[in-house]
């Protein structure tokens, strides 16, 4: 059935796929009109009444068609401005269709991001206010590249009572995320750097681009393998929650690593990408708090609040703060101010602790939901973070059925250093990306592509 309406604002061409339902049948129209460009970002649909009366279907259908596909990011919704074409990776219509559904997945389990969905914009907003409207005027030039001291001070007291770190704010200096924090350290410290394997393979990229030579270090159940540390200048390490496999870091392992260290004046460097995230427990305190003077703590508002601020933090051993900063000042000066004040406020107002426990509670009902769906399957590092690892016995044949399904998952294959034969395999599952609605429909197809095997 061919529907062109031309009466409801907009002209828009549809071709419901009656036998699919009429529910199911709209939404594969209009999602097909997105992935190939037909309906651009930000075009404006018409509204569920009228599109219900040019179709000939209830309003319920409509609304439900434009809710699914704004859950599955296609269609975005604001009160007062209606509902909008999402911005969508580019995406070439003449593709192959499993070229496009990589692109443009219809579920997205991928590790690495949180529900953006979540973020507290009210809370926010209201942060951001209160900044700007107590802001100094000299707020507006150029600052310290340690970054603002307002923030570098609410920081100061957050992570000592909420993680355990030892952070006076002399000691912190403000980045534009992990990635920049990874560069500064390694522009400074230079030479052999251990880092995990497996592990983020962008990470180790940053690494090398900013002249630092990397070394594998094993991760087994107990987290990095402190013993194979030889003469490397720094260890990078993600003790609260490995990724990819999930592992929390053993003691044994805090404290060998820990006496590394001291014994060879070598720096670890701490990843604490979703520390606050644990669901068995209290969240495991900072690695730093054992040796304030041998590690370097990193973290980010990237898990918590969201990517798109573009705010990190570093807490420093003192003999490395001037560096740090120079080689700060020299990369950006320093990192944008407006949005250092409104995490201030926001973290002082408690707002920040607030939104975290939102989230805890959140993500540990996905985690949970994701155990349940997947039965007696063996998944692993459950105990905190925002992924899980889901053993399978052959990945390539695995991910290609979720493509075929249009299930976007990451996989353990691609974060070994050296890829071989005899290497374990399994799919790291991110239950934090989907919006909420969107994730029961996002489990079920999880688990049809792992029973197919």
């Amino acid at each position: 059935m061919n529907e062109f309406l031309s009466g409801i604002g907009v002209d828009l061409h549809l071709e419901p796929d009656a036998e699919s339902g009429r529910r199911a049948g709209l939404e594969r129209a209009l999602r097909d009109a997105v992935r190939e460009g037909r309906l651009s970002p930000g075009t404006r649909l018409p509204a569920t009444r009228r599109l219900a009366v040019e179709l000939g279907i209830s309003r319920g259908t409509a609304k439900a068609a434009y809710d699914q596909l704004v859950a599955e990011g296609y269609l975005t919704a604001r009160q007062g401005s209606g509902t909008r074409v999402a911005s969508l990776p580019s995406v070439d219509p003449d593709a192959p269709e499993t070229v496009a559904r990589a692109r443009a997945p219809r579920f997205d389990l991928r590790p690495g991001s949180p529900d953006v969905g979540a973020f507290p914009a009210a809370a926010w907003l209201r942060a951001l206010r209160r900044a700007i409207a107590t802001a100094p005027s000299l707020a507006y030039d150029y600052g310290d590249p340690r970054g603002r001291i307002e923030l570098r001070t609410a920081l100061s007291g957050y992570l000592g009572r909420a993680r355990g770190v030892i952070a006076p704010p002399d000691r912190i200096v403000i980045t534009s995320g992990y990635v920049q924090g990874l560069a500064l350290l390694t522009r400074v410290l230079g030479g052999h750097i251990a880092m995990e394997d497996p592990g983020l393979p962008f990470h180790r990229d940053v690494v090398r681009h900013n002249g630092g030579s990397v070394i594998p270090v094993r991760v087994d159940e107990r987290g990095v393998c402190a013993q194979d540390l030889g003469e490397e200048s720094a260890v990078i390490v993600t003790p609260a929650h490995q990724y990819p496999t999930g592992v929390t870091l053993h003691p044994e392992r805090r404290r060998a690593l820990t006496d590394w260290a001291r014994a060879r004046g070598g720096l670890i460097v701490e990843d604490d990408y979703d520390g606050e995230f644990r669901y068995d427990r209290q969240p495991v305190g900072a690695l730093q708090g054992m040796a304030p003077g041998r590690v370097v703590y990193l973290g980010t508002a990237s898990k918590t609040l969201g990517p798109a601020l573009r705010l990190g933090w570093m807490v420093l051993p003192p003999h490395l703060v001037d560096q740090v900063a120079d080689a700060k000042l020299h990369s950006d000066h320093h990192t944008e101010t407006i949005g250092q004040l409104a995490l201030a406020e926001l973290i002082d107002s408690h707002a920040y602790d607030r939104h975290v426990r939102a989230c805890r509670l959140r993500y540990r009902r996905r985690r949970d939901q994701l155990l349940d769906r997947l039965g007696g399957r063996r998944v692993r590092g459950i105990a905190a973070g925002l992924h899980a690892l889901v053993e399978v016995a052959d990945e390539a044949e695995t991910l290609s059925r979720a493509e075929a399904e249009g299930l976007a998952v990451g996989h353990l294959g691609g974060h070994w250093h050296s890829p071989g034969e005899g290497r374990p395999q399994g799919l790291v599952i991110g239950y934090g990306t989907p919006r909420e609605r969107a994730y029961p429909e996002a489990l079920e197809v999880l688990a049809k592509v792992l029973d197919a095997g």
